[in-house]
């Protein structure tokens, strides 16, 4: 069976340095009035393991780490949802970092079915939000958002197909970092760059 693990969007991202040794915006940037503006997080309005409905807002004055996963996922999802929660519990008391992972099989993963994976993992909302929604709405910000495949193919392990990054995204809704969620490594630098950014930005 095919195996197919997506960071391949990310190479078309043109990097920026922010100065002072910060961390890059990645995105290409458009000239709006003689200064760069680079890509945001679009606006979304998903529902979290709660029943709650999660927007932009809700990250207000916050940065966060953001991935793409289903619940029934043979493969990659496990080994992301674990290495995510190492990075997480690094930053529980913090309250100026949170988590979102998105769902891209909301047929199957209910409210109900998020609730209990969350619960078995031992994390909450509004730390670590595991949000659901039209599957449309969701992967259409994966890959035009976060820069991700997510897709169906029948092929693929699970019948879905989505990249395996975490993603660092500002207070200002920049990607700032991108992360192979399979590298322990990676996840080491995810946790440094968290504390870089907070140094940036508070």
């Amino acid at each position: 069976m095919k195996r197919v693990f997506f960071f391949g969007c990310m190479i078309m991202l043109v990097l920026c340095s922010c100065g002072n040794g910060g961390l890059p915006i990645l995105g290409e940037a458009t000239m709006v009035d003689g200064k760069p503006v680079y890509p945001r997080i679009a606006d979304f309005d998903f529902i979290n393991q709660d029943g709650h409905h999660i927007s932009n807002a809700s990250f207000k004055d916050q940065v966060y780490v953001a991935d793409f996963i289903f619940l029934s996922c043979p493969t990659i999802c496990p080994v992301m949802t674990r290495a995510l929660k190492k990075v997480y519990d690094g930053y529980q008391a913090d309250d100026r970092v949170s988590f979102i992972s998105h769902t891209i099989d909301p047929e199957r993963d209910t409210v109900p079915r998020l609730k209990a994976y969350a619960e078995a993992l031992g994390v909450s909302a509004p730390k670590w939000n595991f949000v659901t929604g039209n599957q449309d709405s969701i992967m259409n910000l994966a890959e035009k958002s976060y820069y991700l495949a997510a897709n169906a193919d029948s092929t693929a392990p699970g019948g879905l197909v989505h990249g395996g990054g975490f993603l660092l995204i500002d207070k200002n809704r920049n990607i700032r970092g991108v992360y192979n969620s399979l590298e322990p490594k990676e996840t080491d630098r995810l946790t440094a760059d968290i504390k870089r950014l907070l140094r940036e930005q508070f």
